[in-house]
């Protein structure tokens, strides 16, 4: 008895010592971004890096990228917490394999700082959005193969009749996960526009991960969710920082960096933390918005540079943006998506001359169709509503309703 104790009282130990160190390293991860946020910003406009918000009646120069620099902190944070991790508790029957996930992780996070923040500086075009990632993964996937190399996925018990209990997919798994970690960094990057938007649902997402490694710890796979705790927290507390300077009125932007250095860091802990489909779970807005997006991205119907709500200057609130096109010279496909779209009422067109006029098909612009013009501060709040409303979805998914497709212990 004595000696199940001890065992007991040494995997606490081992499970949130390292956890509370973390969030004490985390929380002066936070203080750091604060106080150096505001020094560094003059030295991104003077190296040109800077734009100009267009939803506002000012033409003040606003610093871009300041992703990189809570990205930068992030990194730091995590690099000296790496003694922490592997140097309590005497760590050493798994330390190569642990070891390894934790440094390639990091890697791949590190290349999608650096990719993301040569996107800012360059404007790459989206064919070469799509390709980035898709390198930065391959670290990660590359380590799972040597650390795990498991293939196969539960099926729900509806269709356990027709494939059995467990199904191997063999390589298709690995091009879903690089197919995970190409979505989580685009996903967050096209559901953006308005101050605060980007940080704030990544913020909401990294805290819903968090609440569910929490319950999770107290399952046998427990280290796999102290492992996701060790990259979100600081990540947590790094976007904090950032979302105080990017709230209405912005004073940075924070640029493709932090998009793409936040998904990849979404995609890093549910691939190596075995619950990618539950980290899926928490992008319920994103999926539907690029979902809704896809007949623009793809060019089935035209897709203006920018699809951002149009700022009425006179009574200083964001209203939709339109497309304009010709019904007549669509393809079948666009034809097909347009009235989908109509069907289901999630866009609004009116006809003139041969022409179509209807909102840009993104989530901010469906909002805004139907509550009418916005401030911009309010709009930002009610995404983020939706955003823990989704959140709040996904663990009613994930928990309750998982039992009638899975059998849950």
């Amino acid at each position: 008895m004595a000696a199940k104790l001890f065992v007991e009282n040494q995997t606490e130990m081992k499970m949130w010592v390292p956890i509370i160190i973390n969030v004490i390293m985390s929380s002066a991860a936070f203080c750091l971004s604060i106080k150096l946020i505001p020094k560094v910003k003059d030295m991104f406009i003077q190296a040109n890096l800077f734009g100009i918000d267009k939803s506002k009646k000012s033409n003040h120069k606003v610093p871009e990228s300041l992703g990189v620099v809570t990205g930068c902190i992030f990194l730091i944070t995590m690099f000296l917490f790496i003694p922490v991790s592997f140097g309590h508790g005497g760590r050493t029957e798994k330390f190569p394999h642990e070891f390894v996930e934790l440094i390639a992780a990091l890697l791949s996070i590190c290349c999608m700082l650096l990719l993301g923040f040569a996107d800012d500086v360059l404007d790459l075009r989206w064919r070469h959005k799509l390709l980035l990632p898709t390198i930065a993964s391959l670290p990660l996937l590359m380590v799972y193969y040597v650390n795990f190399n498991t293939t196969t996925i539960v099926v729900p018990k509806p269709m356990r009749g027709i494939f059995g209990n467990i199904l191997d997919i063999g390589i298709l798994y690995y091009v879903y996960m690089g197919m995970l970690a190409v979505f989580c960094t685009n996903a967050i990057n096209i559901l953006a526009g308005v101050n605060g938007l980007e940080v704030g649902q990544s913020v909401v997402i990294s805290i819903s991960i968090m609440l569910f490694n929490l319950v999770e710890l107290s399952g046998h796979a427990w280290k796999a969710h102290q492992f996701s705790l060790y990259f979100l927290m600081p990540y947590t507390a790094t976007s904090l920082a950032l979302l105080k300077y990017n709230w209405y009125p912005s004073r940075v932007f924070v640029g493709d960096t932090f998009c793409y250095f936040s998904g990849m860091t979404f995609a890093v802990v549910g691939i190596l933390g075995h619950f990618s489909k539950t980290t899926l779970l928490f992008f319920i807005p994103q999926v539907f918005n690029f979902l809704f997006s896809v007949p623009q991205l793809f060019h089935f119907i035209e897709c203006p540079r920018h699809r951002l709500p149009k700022f009425n200057a006179e009574t200083d609130q964001l209203e939709c943006s339109l497309v304009k096109f010709q019904y007549s010279k669509l393809s079948f496909l666009g034809k097909f998506f347009v009235n989908l779209f109509k069907f289901l009422r999630l866009i609004q067109w009116k006809e003139k001359d041969g022409y179509i006029t209807s909102n840009n098909f993104t989530l901010i612009n469906l909002v805004l169709l139907y509550s009418g013009p916005m401030h911009e501060a309010k709009l930002t709040t009610v995404l983020i509503l939706i955003q823990i409303f989704c959140s709040g979805i996904a663990f009613l998914i994930r928990y309750p309703l998982a039992s009638l497709f899975y059998d849950v212990e």
